[in-house]
Parts: C-alpha cells; structure tokens; sequence
C-alpha cells in the first residue's frame, strides 16, 4: 500500500456522459479540505465551463481543458478508463489510451471490436469485480461512456501529458491527478443502492437520503442549503453522482492505494470506491 504523495487540498467529482447532449447531462462537484473533511463548495454542469456548450464535442473538449488546468487537484471520473487486458493489443496503458482513437472509428466500432474479440461475451476486468461494477466497460449500456471518455478525455490528456492517472501512472506535484471511480460500486459499498433517478418525489425524498447518509459519515459536508437543493433537486441523479463521485475520489486520497506494477490493473485500470 502506497500514499498518494504531497498535498491536494482540492477535489473534483465528474459524472461523466457520453450523450449527444454531454454539456446537460456531465455534472461537476467541487470540494476542499477541511480539517479532513471534504466540504463540496459548488456543483455544475459542464456546458457552464468556459468555451463549452450543451453538445458532446465542445463540452468535452471544455472538460479536457478544465482538468488539464486543476494542477493541485485529484478529480474523479466515472467511465472505465481501460478494457479487459486479453483486449488489449499494446504493451502498456498509456500507450493503449493514446492509440485508442486510431484503434476504434465509432463507438459502435468498439463495441462490435470488443464483442468480436471476445466471442461475443461482455468480459469484465479484474478491478470491476472487486470494485462490483455493473457492467462490462463496453456494454450496451456503457460503451459509448468508454468510447468517447477515453478517445476524448484520456487520450488527449495522456498525449500531452497534462495529467497522471492513477495507479497506471507515477504521480507528480504539478499536475493533476485522475481516478476512475464508480457512483454504484460507492453506493453498494455504503449499502445504499436505492432507486434515485427520477422526477417523482419518492425519488427526490431516496436522494436526500442517500446525501444524508454521506453526510452522517463524517468525511464529507455539503456547503450551505441551496447548493444541497440544487444537488437534490436534478431528478437524473447526475449532480448526485458528482458528489458520490467527489467522496470515493477524497476516500482514496485519505487512504492510500493498493499498486504493484504486476497486477492486472496496470493495464486494465482500477476503481475506486
């Protein structure tokens, strides 16, 4: 077990999406902390970021810049930042993110990719049993968020080096600090997996609680009552998932990460929960 090394005192949460209408649906948590405690301080969707816009190419490419300029902090994002390693056709994880773009047309070449290599069965990687995900990174439900996070996101930052991904990259003080995490595999690991997506007010009352009970776990506070309307009040759960975001990426911080450079996810990636 290895500490992350120096000192981030800033946290980004990002519920990351893959949709035509990325810039509504990414949401971003911003938080600090305070006496070991991380306090979200603001809460947004990504067609707010400078130069952004509601459509997936310009918001991406907003986000891109958004994280490369956090120097000082540790962001986590929600998409699999790797596929399982049999997979896998490069040598190493950095050079797989750089040549997923030229690997890859579509996101449905991917799939199709993927499915083909694997005979048609949805593997998993070794992290996405231990962390419990749902899915396989290019499931049907979650390719298109692999697809464009790593062709659109990783890949550029890793080409140009403006950040490190964590365990498959060695950190370093200037620059920013990337995990994968899972809002679901936190949730399960908190036994809170309910039913929060949604405009019904039984769906609302399931949010509150879920915000309540991170809350009660004494590492994380929400920063005055409007921000904590906002967050419960967007009936698709993605500012939620922000902050659920925020808290496993703090989590990991005060813990520490488990990395041996033999392991499966030097190459696959792992997940934080």
């Amino acid at each position: 077990m290895i500490s992350f090394p120096g000192s981030r005192r800033v946290i980004h949460g990002v519920d990351f999406s893959g949709a035509k209408d990325a810039g509504r649906k990414i949401w971003i948590a911003r938080g600090v902390i305070e006496e070991d405690v991380l306090v979200i301080t603001e809460c947004f969707q990504a067609e707010d970021l400078p130069g952004s816009g509601r459509d997936r190419e310009s918001s991406l490419t907003a986000l891109k810049e958004f994280i490369s300029e956090q120097k000082d902090s540790i962001i986590g994002l929600d998409f699999p930042f790797g596929i399982p390693r049999v997979l896998v056709k490069e040598e190493s994880w950095e050079k797989f993110v750089v040549s997923f773009e030229g690997n890859y047309n579509s996101p449905g070449d991917f799939r199709m990719g993927c499915r083909s290599a694997s005979g048609g069965i949805e593997l998993k990687r070794f992290t996405d049993f231990k962390a419990k995900t749902p899915f396989s990174p290019y499931n049907l439900r979650l390719y298109r968020q692999t697809y464009f996070g790593i062709r659109d996101v990783l890949g550029p930052l890793s080409r140009h080096k403006t950040v490190r991904v964590l365990p498959m990259q060695k950190s370093l003080p200037d620059r920013a600090w990337i995990l994968e995490i899972c809002p679901a595999s936190t949730l399960k690991r908190e036994k809170l997996s309910l039913s929060y997506k949604g405009r019904g007010e039984e769906h609302r009352t399931t949010r509150v609680r879920i915000l309540d009970s991170i809350e009660k776990t004494d590492v994380l506070k929400i920063k005055g009552s409007s921000l904590r309307v906002t967050i419960v009040d967007n009936p698709g759960g993605d500012a939620l998932d922000s902050v659920i975001a925020a808290f496993a990426t703090f989590r990991a911080l005060r813990s520490g990460l488990i990395f041996d450079k033999n392991s499966p996810y030097a190459l696959e990636g792992w997940v934080y929960v």
